[in-house]
């Protein structure tokens, strides 16, 4: 017979796979302190009563086996409900051994307890209302997070801001839907509780803060993974060496043969706390090798799917004019991408006259990819370009696929009631489709009980 999940004390290692200085081991559970104190106690194997202590507190001591020491650790314990999952909780952080960790972690379950399944704390500080739904969602975000920016928009929303944010949109649904429900009991005497113009305007501004929210996923989903930049030019015009620059790392092959790089190669860097992915693609020329051709296919796919599109030029090799007509080719492609033209190998000669005759493309970028000169202006220009492309992070912004798509459902929940207005439907259908709109909202945070009503 399976035990209810909540009666289960559950233990994992909370810290990294592998050798370490120290690891980190969480208990969790109605027996957690009891099962930790039951193998707790000092080098002299002396008892120490954790059950006795006090919440957030820390005491130092060895686990044993019976006579046999495992490790000496430090215990912290957390009291129900003021715990991570809102239940009993030992953290004990051991050496960082993956032999001590394994012992500790069999004794334990030895002990009565069982091992944990993938993101089962976060699952029972959800159940146990210590977290919303996207709070638990931004909890793998926050871990995952690998910039500045994307640090932040993880905080703010395990923190509540997304929450709270969703939890207004639907208090304000339910109390209107409330008045129209209550309109449905009195239908006999045909009395309206719900004013129908403060509804429509309480609907529309609803409208625009979830479109806005659904247009923020777009920012969201670059912030997350990052702002994939691509970089393109003829062969030899050094894609390769810039890539390799950007990097600081020999990641692609430097050849002065044409057509070195045939398929895309891809790499991230993170440039004053921004994720940038930087994607190396094939000479744009005409071939007739079959393979080459190919790479030159998804050199122009790679341009469509990204935020900003690099086209670097040997400056020697090309007049302005030139120029402009490859910038008229390549603009089709841009889609919501900005370009960015930058000027390479200027160590090769004097560059006086150079500048002057390019002096009409404004925002250009000089450098040399094989000296790495300007290679810090063209970074400072990047940030600058998604800095003012790009709503505040400090504002709300969806990240998650799951959210915007609730948030697309909930936004034609809130079109149909409007048309519900303006053709003065009855309030059994109004509220019907507030109904709809009030489940997809509540299924991002989890409140998708009727209940509220």
């Amino acid at each position: 017979m399976t035990k209810n999940l909540h009666t289960e004390t559950i233990v994992a290692l909370a810290s990294p796979q592998g050798i370490g200085a120290i690891g980190v081991i969480r208990l969790s559970g109605p027996d957690a302190i009891r099962i930790c104190n039951s193998v707790f106690g000092t080098k002299t194997l002396k008892k120490k009563n954790l059950e006795e202590v006090k919440t957030h507190t820390i005491h130092f001591g060895v686990i044993h086996d019976g006579d046999v020491i495992l490790d000496e650790v430090l215990a912290s314990v957390f009291k129900a409900p003021h715990s991570y999952t809102a239940e009993n909780t030992v953290e004990i952080s051991c050496h960082g051994s993956p032999y001590i960790q394994q012992q500790i972690i069999q004794l334990f379950i030895r002990k009565g307890a069982r091992l944990a399944t993938q993101g089962e704390f976060t699952l029972r500080a959800f159940l146990n209302g210590k977290l919303d739904l996207s709070q638990a969602e931004a909890v793998a975000d926050l871990i995952s997070s690998n910039s500045a920016t994307s640090h932040q928009v993880a905080m703010q929303q395990m923190r509540g801001g997304f929450s709270n944010k969703i939890k207004l949109l639907r208090q304000n649904l339910i109390d209107f839907a409330s008045l129209i429900e209550l309109e449905l009991d009195f239908s006999e005497e045909d009395v309206e509780f719900a004013d129908r113009s403060d509804l429509k305007n309480l609907v529309t501004s609803i409208q625009r803060i979830v479109q806005r929210l659904i247009d923020s996923f777009e920012v969201g989903n670059v912030i997350k993974n990052g702002i994939p930049v691509a970089i393109v030019g003829k062969p030899n015009a050094g894609k390769s060496t810039l890539l390799n620059a950007l990097l600081n790392e020999e990641k692609a092959i430097v050849s002065e043969i044409p057509g070195t790089t045939r398929d895309v190669i891809e790499d991230e860097i993170s440039i004053d706390g921004v994720l940038f992915r930087f994607i190396d693609t094939a000479g744009i020329r005409e071939t007739t090798d079959i393979i080459e051709s190919i790479g030159v296919e998804r050199a122009y796919e790679q341009i469509k799917l990204s935020s900003i599109a690099i086209y670097l030029f040997d400056v020697h090799e090309i007049t302005p004019n030139e120029l402009k007509q490859i910038v008229s080719e390549i603009e089709p492609h841009l889609h919501n991408s900005q370009l960015v033209l930058v000027a390479n190998k200027i160590d090769k000669e004097d560059m006086e006259y150079t500048y002057r005759e390019f002096a009409e493309f404004k925002n250009m970028i000089f450098i040399s990819a094989k000296e790495q000169t300007g290679i810090d202006e063209l970074k400072k220009h990047l940030v600058t370009l998604f800095d003012n492309s790009t709503v505040n992070v400090t504002e709300t912004i969806v990240t998650n696929a799951r959210h915007v798509e609730a948030l697309r459902h909930t936004n034609s929940a809130l079109i149909k009631v409007l048309e519900g207005l303006n053709s003065n439907v009855s309030g059994d259908f109004l509220a019907m489709d507030i109904r709809q709109a009030l489940h997809h909202l509540g299924t991002i945070t989890g409140e998708i009980s009727s209940d509220d009503l």
